[in-house]
């Protein structure tokens, strides 16, 4: 490197160390304190040390400093003091930088970012507020993996009514709450090495028994054996992944959705009612009325922000509501209330539902267990999906986008805010197109911020 170029990078070094020596001076990080108390404690020991040998301590100190500053005020005060100055602020730099430095090395030597961005950035999502996010599926873990950039106080509420796929399999086979929605949400919120969270995903491509499970879902099932019961499970894998917030079943009972359809056939099981071939008309479970966890409850009551969705509505949200506790503790809260809306309609689930129809599902849903107050008034909706060949697929497989009439729900009373949330992923090969357009968790937690802050600027006004 040449001469120029290197002595460019020594004061962007230093410009650099510099300021995240005056970032430890901010407020909040409980550090100051508890430097300026170990100067104080040496100081006393000191002290004590030199009373105890019979130094007469603060003479002698008082003649020292005496000595030193008629020593420097020779040179002419006008010098030595700045001089003086300057000198005690590089060693405070220096000092803290280099302790601060070989502390990360210490306890995060392969993370780059620097202790006191990440002790500020945590300082922040401490003082986030405190939301509940109530779904399943991927539409859930994708707002989770969105919202924790705002917060670190966050509640997942998830279903526990899968009965297909790996998680099917291990529910039969083992006897435990199908684990798969729930393993989706901890990777979603977790912290922790991407390495770790990949490994929590790994899906196995191979070998006897061990094809299309996931190592997260084996994980959680055996730690519920272990541990006797999910929740518990969950608490454990909270801390391998270091969640941020927490992952909390629906219920801990073993619950098995039913539904019925308008030309009147009863489907059983969660798999099979995503593949009705007629309109749904009532939702319902065996055991009926299951109990709601504690810590969900809790989590509700504290709430400053409740969302709905996204998500499959009779497979991944409808199921929640069938958990009277957890409606009742919605209906007591006095925290704002969203409903996302999916992009798409569902083929075999949601077909010909616009945004309104999905909220009169919910209400319906809700009036079938006795509950007539409408818990979410407020509708985060899609804006007008741009056309191109993400949208042509989808609709050549049956799915449409999910309109928003605007003044009809307006005149019912909704509060609805429209945001660009989509995102895709294309693989393009000739005439062969494979896509998916979904929520992008990024947009998507920045619109429930937007409109978390906007209620919350109504309130304080």
């Amino acid at each position: 490197m040449p001469r120029p170029a290197r002595e460019h990078f020594r004061r962007d070094e230093l410009v650099d160390r510099s300021r995240r020596a005056f970032q430890w001076l901010q407020p909040g990080l409980v550090v100051k304190r508890w430097v300026l108390t170990s100067a104080f404690g040496f100081v006393l020991a000191l002290l004590g040390a030199a009373i105890w040998a019979d130094l007469k301590p603060i003479y002698w100190t008082l003649t020292t400093v005496d000595d030193l500053l008629r020593i420097l005020a020779g040179a002419g005060r006008e010098f030595t003091g700045p001089l003086v100055l300057i000198i005690g602020i590089i060693l405070v730099i220096l000092g803290q930088s280099r302790s601060f430095g070989s502390i990360q090395r210490a306890l995060a030597p392969q993370k780059e970012t620097a202790l006191v961005d990440a002790l500020l950035a945590q300082r922040r999502l401490n003082r986030g507020p405190n939301i509940v996010a109530i779904g399943g599926g991927t539409g859930l873990s994708t707002l989770l993996s969105g919202l924790k950039r705002y917060s670190g106080n966050i509640t997942a509420i998830v279903t526990v009514a899968d009965d297909g796929g790996s998680s099917g399999v291990l529910r039969r086979e083992l006897g435990v709450q199908p684990p798969g929605d729930i393993r989706n949400c901890l990777a979603a919120l977790a912290r922790e090495e991407p390495l770790l969270t990949r490994l929590f995903q790994y899906r196995f491509t191979a070998g006897g028994g061990l094809e299309g499970h996931s190592f997260g879902n084996l994980f959680l099932s055996a730690l519920t054996a272990i541990t006797g019961n999910l929740e518990t499970a969950i608490t454990a894998s909270s801390k391998v992944l270091a969640v941020q917030g927490q992952v909390v079943p629906a219920t801990s009972a073993d619950v098995r959705l039913w539904a019925e359809l308008e030309n009147g056939e009863r489907l059983e099981g969660e798999s099979n009612i995503g593949e009705a071939q007629s309109p749904i008309v009532r939702l319902g479970c065996t055991p009926a009325r299951p109990a709601a966890l504690p810590r969900a409850l809790e989590a509700i009551a504290q709430a400053d922000l409740i969302v709905l969705g996204p998500g499959s509505l009779y497979t991944s949200l409808l199921p929640n509501l069938l958990v009277p506790e957890l409606v009742e503790a919605i209906g007591r809260s006095h925290a704002p209330r969203l409903y996302i809306c999916n992009l798409m309609t569902q083929p075999s689930e949601t077909d010909g539902l616009d945004v309104n129809g999905h909220l009169r599902a919910i209400e319906s849903q809700l009036a079938s267990i006795g509950v007539q107050q409408r818990l979410f008034d407020s509708v985060l909706a899609q804006d007008a999906l741009p056309a191109g060949p993400e949208l042509d697929y989808y609709r050549s497989k049956g799915a449409e986008p999910v309109e928003c009439d605007l003044d009809g729900l307006h005149e019912q009373g909704y509060r609805v805010m429209l945001a660009s949330m989509q995102g895709h992923q294309q693989r393009s090969q000739g005439r062969n197109f494979k896509g998916t357009l979904r929520h992008d968790s990024r947009s998507l937690a920045l619109a429930v911020m937007r409109f978390y802050r906007t209620k919350s600027k109504r309130h304080n006004d």
